[in-house]
């Protein structure tokens, strides 16, 4: 009987153990998740301008694949920068060197003078 009990208690105290560990990792993986919040709101701000920039007929197909294309290297930077929970000042500013450069690349890409061939 107290082997049984001793049993049971050792297992809830590991499933205790286990919830901690995961919780614990959730938190950091939270934390992480809010270390950009400028680059978030930058990266959406861009997607909306290549949007935009296809819909008035400003864009190609290939100028919006190929900003796309930029800007999913952009996110894939900030996956791998806040993977291991922590988004040093450097790994910011990689990103914000990306953002800015594919900021220029809409903006030429936006006002020069290839039209879509509708």
């Amino acid at each position: 009987m107290q082997g049984c009990l001793k049993a049971k208690s050792e297992i809830l105290m590991k499933k205790h153990i286990l919830i901690i560990s995961v919780l614990s990792l959730l938190s950091v993986a939270l934390y992480a998740q809010n270390a950009t919040p400028r680059a978030n709101a930058r990266q959406k701000a861009q997607r909306v301008r290549i949007a935009e920039g296809r819909a008035d007929g400003d864009l190609t197909n290939a100028e919006a694949a190929a900003l796309n294309k930029q800007q999913r290297h952009i996110r894939r930077t900030e996956r791998r920068a806040k993977a291991d929970g922590t988004v040093t000042v450097a790994e910011k500013r990689k990103i914000e060197r990306k953002q800015d450069r594919a900021n220029r690349n809409i903006r030429r890409a936006k006002n020069n003078s290839i039209t879509p061939n509708n």
